[in-house]
């Protein structure tokens, strides 16, 4: 039995259909805003607040191990619902959220493993959504790109763990932009195409970042934004990014000339 902690976007529904297709028996905590998940009779509506109830589930169902996958947005402290667990908790929940949404996560999988829940990887099931290192698209960076996506990486390590960026574009060797707390579209789609156009997109898990929760993803949508603005070629970390349905990406990535690359 897997316990699968699930927030919004299209990543949980990949994790959903692979578990079920290996016939493994699992159960959903919707961290959703709008209980997503409620069609499916193993989910359970709980906000993050009732954690006595949460822990009450996982160990009802004899689950020793979770994974978290989706985004999971951080919820108003103010506005939660809490139990004897959740009030116990909610000072390191507080204290953590103050750093941003990795800390929280980073909170919640000690709290767990403090209840002798471990949380595995939410690509564990799912191997298929990452890339080995390499090139898979026909068009390749040229020698002063790959130097740039050199400086674009260092920048990427620079930045703090608790920070949001994990995505940078860089075009004639220059951070033009840094992703925020909005997310990868927001940073592609408010920078005037002139000043884009042939950059180049990278995407990478931050340092220390817990790569059991928080693989950066991308899929079609971010390879369309790339596209229209005029951007060259996408950068991922090998064997952790997350490819959503990559066989159409790729095709994509080769019918407009824009190149894919796992460092």
């Amino acid at each position: 039995m897997i316990g699968l902690f699930l927030g919004e976007k299209d990543l949980p529904y990949e994790i959903i259909k692979k578990i079920e297709r290996k016939k493994i028996k699992y159960f959903i905590i919707d961290l959703t805003k709008n209980n997503k998940f409620k069609k499916n009779k193993n989910s359970f509506f709980i906000n993050i607040g009732k954690f006595g109830q949460i822990l009450k589930l996982i160990k009802s169902k004899k689950c020793s191990k979770v994974i978290f996958a989706g985004n999971i947005i951080k919820p108003k402290i103010s506005k939660l619902k809490l139990d004897f667990k959740g009030l116990f908790y909610i000072p390191r929940i507080v204290k953590a959220a103050k750093l941003g949404d990795a800390a929280i996560l980073k909170v919640l999988i000690k709290i767990l493993l403090e209840n002798k829940i471990n949380v595995i990887k939410l690509n564990t099931f799912n191997p298929e959504l990452t890339l080995k290192k390499g090139f898979y698209t026909i068009l390749k960076p040229s020698k002063k790109e790959r130097e740039e996506i050199v400086k674009g990486i260092q920048t990427l390590k620079k930045i703090n763990s608790h920070n949001h960026t994990q995505a940078v574009i860089i075009r004639d060797n220059k951070v033009i932009s840094r992703e925020t707390r909005k997310g990868t579209k927001e940073m592609i789609i408010s920078i005037p195409k002139s000043k884009i156009k042939k950059g180049i997109l990278i995407k990478l898990p931050k340092a220390k970042q817990d790569l059991r929760v928080d693989l950066p993803t991308i899929g079609i949508d971010t390879f369309k934004d790339c596209n229209k603005v005029g951007i060259k070629g996408i950068v991922v970390k090998s064997n952790q990014n997350i490819i959503l349905n990559k066989e159409v990406c790729i095709k994509y990535a080769n019918q407009n000339k824009l190149f894919l690359m796992a460092i």
